[in-house]
């Protein structure tokens, strides 16, 4: 099974799992672009009475519904299980109970079918998302914003990333759910606050964490922590605080920071285009923003479908393929690892 030619002569069918926070999801790809099936089991509804994810209740949750998902992705498909070319499986980040639900069932399902077992980054996945769309062209940016994470990741050819910049302390989607959970809005809060902004008449000042003055590094701690003060002052005063306006100034400023340093990484680099990747690239005011941005500066900008924004499997079977045209497998013995280097996940390394 190691020895397979780097330049595959026959279509490829990647099974592929991804259980690294609150999403069961399990996928069909072929060839790393078409999407055969992508079933996905949110858990939002159970996480959202205490306000953010359980890790043991997530696990759980994986455990009740894999089984069932492995079995209809392959069924929905239309690929016989003997048609697969390897099983995929999230290796990390993520939180380790739940990655290890996935990896138990992907390793338990490629031993049985003799199959070769791919261990997967779950940013590259985020990142090979947009392969699932459209080609994409090298060197190139890639913008990645998610609940933990929140990044600047170059890529000078397929399959090898060098992170440029990332977060000091609060990733962007995690700010949002603390701020979400100040203004008084249900987990998940991205979605509210980016609504409410867009509604908004008028915006709160708050300020913008542009840390030193080359650096692509981002902080967002500050920000949650002088959203928190206005409305500690406002009620101080006896006054209503105007939430809207406060989310409005919020999002700008995080949308702000975040284009300025994706457009400053370009420049820098002379990368051939721009890659916005992870679930904040649902929010509608970053795509807008980055969108406009992007075509005052002559950029070509790749955002992925709504679909394939949040956590999915199909990313996860996009990015695999990178590793199976290589034939780099994992051992039955590959372990869960919740802080998996992207840099040291790179194809060849």
């Amino acid at each position: 099974m190691n020895g397979l030619d780097t330049h595959l002569e026959q279509d490829s069918y990647i099974l592929a799992v991804e259980t690294s926070c609150d999403e069961t999801s399990v996928s069909v790809v072929k060839n790393g672009r078409e999407v055969l099936s992508n079933l996905i089991f949110s858990q939002i509804e159970t996480h959202k009475a205490f306000g953010g994810v359980v890790p043991e209740v997530a696990s759980r949750k994986h455990v009740e519904s894999i089984t069932l998902m492995l079995q209809e992705a392959v069924e929905q498909s239309g690929i016989s299980p003997d048609k697969l070319s390897a099983v995929a499986v999230t290796q990390g980040p993520g939180l380790v109970g739940a990655l290890l639900v996935g990896i138990m069932a992907a390793k338990s399902l490629a031993f049985a079918l003799d199959k070769p077992l791919i261990g997967t980054h779950h940013i590259a996945g985020h990142i090979y998302a947009n392969r699932l769309v459209q080609e994409i062209s090298y060197p190139c940016i890639a913008l990645v914003v998610s609940g933990g994470h929140t990044e600047l990741v170059l890529m000078e050819s397929e399959g090898k990333f060098r992170l440029i910049g990332r977060t000091r302390d609060d990733a962007v989607g995690e700010a949002y759910d603390k701020v979400a959970r100040a203004l008084g809005f249900p987990y998940p809060g991205g979605p509210y606050v980016d609504r409410l902004a867009h509604e908004a008449e008028n915006s709160a000042d708050l300020p913008r964490s542009w840390l030193e003055p080359d650096s692509f590094d981002f902080s967002f701690s500050g920000l949650k922590s002088a959203v928190l003060n206005v409305l500690n002052q406002t009620k101080m005063r006896g006054e209503t605080p105007d939430i809207p306006a406060i989310a409005r100034g919020f999002q700008e400023s995080v949308i702000e920071v975040l284009v300025e340093k994706a457009i400053r990484a370009m420049r820098m680099t002379g990368a051939s285009e721009l890659l916005l990747c992870g679930g904040v690239a649902a929010n509608r005011g970053l795509r807008e923003a980055l969108a406009e941005r992007c075509d005052r500066e002559g950029i070509t900008l790749r955002i992925p479908p709504f679909a394939y924004c949040t956590d999915n499997a199909a990313m996860i079977g996009a990015a695999a393929f990178l590793k199976l045209q290589h034939g780099e497998f994992a051992p039955q013995t590959m372990k869960a690892e919740p802080g998996l280097s992207l840099e040291e996940w790179s194809v060849g390394s």
